[in-house]
This record gives C-alpha cells, structure tokens and sequence, in this order.
C-alpha cells in the first residue's frame, strides 16, 4: 500500500483507477488517513484496526475538507482507537446528541398556539360538539366581520396567551393574563381559565411539552386572587312569570326557535342534548323521545302531549327536529338572541337557557313531583344508594308525573290543553315512516 504526503495537487490529481470501484491515496502525515475515489466522488476516510477487526470511517468530502483539517480529525480518530472506543459510536452518539439538542431546541421554541390546536385535534373524538366549539371561541383571533349586526369580532379571551412560548408560562405571567380578562368578562374568564389549567395537564402527559410550563402555572390559588367569587346561578322562572314568558315566547316569528324554547323549559333537558334532538329519537307511537346524555350517553324520556304538538308541527327539512336552513350544521345554533328579545318584550328579568333546565326542577315542586322522578327526567346523576342500584322507574311512571307537571304548567300560562284527536293524529303519522321521510 503506497503512500503520498497529501497535497492539493495530488488530491485534485488523484481519481478512480481504472477497473475499481474505488481508489485510495494514503497519507503519509497522518497514520490511516487516506483520499478515497468512487465514480464521481472524493472523501477523506480514516482506517485502523481494533481488537484486531479492521474498521473505517468517513471523514468528509475533500471539497469540504481541508487536509490540515482531516489530518487533526484523522489524529483524533487515532486516539480513540488507541483507548479502546469505536470512532463509529462515538460518531453514532455526536449525531444523536445533536439531534437531541436540535429537538430540545424545537420543544423549548414551542407556543401555546401550537400546542393547543394539536390538544383541540387530540380531544375532540372525546367532546361533544358545544365544548368543542367554545374551546375554539375561547382561542378565536377576533377581527372578522360578526354574522349579525356591525362591527367586527372581538378576541377569545386566551387569545393574548396564544403567541407565548411554553417555557415562558409562569404564575406572574398568568395573573398578568387573567387580571383585565376577569374585570372585563369574569364569566368567561373563569371557563377560560378552568380550560387551560386542564390543557397544561394535558401537555404534561406529552413528552414533547413535558415540563415546559412551570409546575405552579395554573393552581387554584391564581383563580382565587384573580378571579371574582363565583356565585352560584339563581335564575328560574317563578310560576306567576309563566304567562308572560309563554306568550313572549310564542310570538317569536322563528316557529324553530320558539318551539325549543318551550321544549327545553317542558323536558328540563340540557341545551345541547335538545339541540341535538333528531326526527328518528322520537316515538310517537309510544310517546317517547331519546336524547343525549352527558352522564349515561343517552336517555329516553316521555313525549308529553304539548310538546308532541309542538314538534310535530316543525318543518321536516333534515334530519334535525330543530332544523335550520342558515346554519352549516343544519340544526339550531343560537337561540339566545331570539329569547332575550321575548325576556325584554315581556319585561322579564335575564333568564338563561339553563335558567329554564333550573326552572323545571323548580316548578316540579308545586305538583310534588318525587325528586327521583325529577333527577331522572332531567338526567341528574344518582346521589343516593337506593336511586344508583335500586330505582329503575319505567316510562309509563315517568310519563304519568311528568304529563302532570306538562298540564300543570299549561294551566298555569293559560294555554289550553292539547286535545285528545291531536295525540290520535301523532300516533298515526308515527306509523308510517315511509310518508314522514317522503314529507321531509
């Protein structure tokens, strides 16, 4: 094996001899250096015996290289085989090492916006459509022009949080957040905060933001020295409203919206498992109607004569009973608006649409509905022994109170009661699927 002192010349000379695959031009400077010639390629490589196995290892390209340079690597290289250690792992752990930085490096530049809409993409299948949707009210950039009315929208309120980087989220930073958002809109940064505290926790499950925002981040302390006491909710419509509110109510020229209005203060169902409500949940034959539930997946409760009535008479433009033709969903998405509108015509104070899910549980009570009869209507979560393993309560029992609180209710507002022929009629046009579907 002929060795050169290596040269500029020599190496720019030096190519691939004819007939081999590749050509080596050894050093005589450095022990095992040599200029390697493949077609079309030149390299300084290093060769050396350990433990009496040959090995060799690629320093660079001689156009990146310069022979000074190879020469101190190819010594280095020489070492390490002299100490017993294999220039390929100790080449194979500088790689992973730099990797490892490299990535450290990505982790620690992370944001909050990044995070988040990974752990929103992460979530969703678990959420319902609601949660999901405020989840992305409370991140929303704001600036765009609002669907109704002037003006443009305003920012969510963990809009300021978004740019940071996590690493950078601390207490201090946090309460900096927090202090105008709760002078502003308390409520909402009270949901806000409640949903980033359990989104940090999300991220400590993820190796790729572990550790990154401190410890303390999000405790309830922070809420409590920022946010104002919360104060339990105490809107319900007393039984001397009912004739105002109905009458308001059923003057709203949307047929939808007044009809769901009704129905979510008659059922005490929650908004979204109302909303939700599809033509092929209800049984008319048997008066009955499946709807979501947030604790059991879904529950089936009495289709009482009134609001049979009512639904019967909405326009079957989809499969949503609440439908609506403007909506991307298909379905009702807001009828809020509509309803402080008949609260303010009536001369009603606020009024929520939980606010009528609290008044069904409140005015059970004036027909002495039995309270397990309530919980289950409303779909509570067991709170006693008895109700969680003993009481199975069949439909027919449920109808029988929850009709009595429908006529109650009725009498009360002023509304006649539906007549006999009207549930006859439901209960025919239930049998007949086939006409309902070509009605829709």
């Amino acid at each position: 094996m002929a060795k050169e002192k290596l040269t500029a010349g020599r190496v720019r000379d030096f190519g691939l001899r004819e007939g081999q695959q590749q050509s080596f031009l050894w050093d005589t400077e450095a022990p095992g250096l040599a200029v390697r010639a493949t077609r079309g390629a030149k390299a300084y490589i290093f060769e050396a015996r350990l433990n009496g196995a040959k090995l060799r290892v690629t320093i660079g390209d001689v156009r990146g290289w310069g022979i000074d340079q190879a020469r101190t690597e190819a010594r280095r290289l020489l070492t390490l085989v002299d100490q017993g250690t294999d220039p390929r792992t100790d080449k194979a752990e500088k790689i992973a090492s730099t990797e490892a930085k490299r990535v450290e490096v990505h982790r620690q530049d992370a944001t909050v916006a990044e995070a988040w809409a990974i752990y929103l993409e992460d979530r969703r299948p678990q959420w319902g459509e609601r949660y999901c949707t405020d989840h992305q009210n409370f991140a929303r950039p704001g600036g765009e022009r609002k669907r109704r009315g002037p003006g443009l929208t305003t920012p969510g309120p963990l809009a300021p949080l978004l740019p940071l980087k996590l690493a950078d989220l601390t207490p201090e930073r946090i309460r900096e957040w927090l202090k105008p958002e709760a002078a502003d809109r308390p409520t909402q940064a009270r949901q806000a905060f409640t949903a980033f505290r359990t989104f940090l926790s999300w991220c400590e499950d993820r190796p790729e933001y572990r550790g990154l925002a401190a410890p303390d981040t999000c405790t309830p302390r922070v809420a409590r020295q920022e946010l104002p006491k919360k104060a339990a909710k105490d809107d319900v419509l007393q039984r001397e409203q009912l004739p105002a509110w109905f009458a308001a109510v059923r003057q709203i020229g949307n047929p939808v919206i007044a009809t769901y209005l009704q129905a979510l203060l008659l059922t005490g169902a929650r908004r979204e498992e109302l909303g939700t409500l599809t033509w092929a949940n209800l049984d008319l034959q048997w008066s009955s109607m499946t709807i979501r539930d947030k604790v059991e997946g879904e529950r089936t409760i009495p289709l009482t004569p009134y609001v049979a009535g009512l639904l019967a008479a909405l326009p079957r433009r989809n499969a949503w009973v609440f439908s609506s033709p403007a909506a991307e969903s298909g379905r009702l998405q807001e009828p809020r608006i509509a309803h402080n509108r008949a609260l303010t015509a009536a001369g009603l104070p606020d009024l929520s649409l939980h606010g009528l899910r609290r008044s069904f549980g409140t005015l059970s009570e004036w027909v002495e509905m039995p309270t397990g009869v309530v919980a289950q209507i409303m779909g509570h979560k067991p709170s006693a022994t008895a109700e969680k393993h003993y009481r199975r309560r069949p439909l027919d029992l449920l109808r029988q109170w929850h009709g009595k609180l429908e006529a109650w209710i009725l009498a009360e507002a002023g509304i006649a009661q539906p007549a006999e022929a009207q549930a006859t009629r439901l209960r025919v046009v239930a049998e007949q699927p086939a006409r309902l579907t070509a009605a829709q």
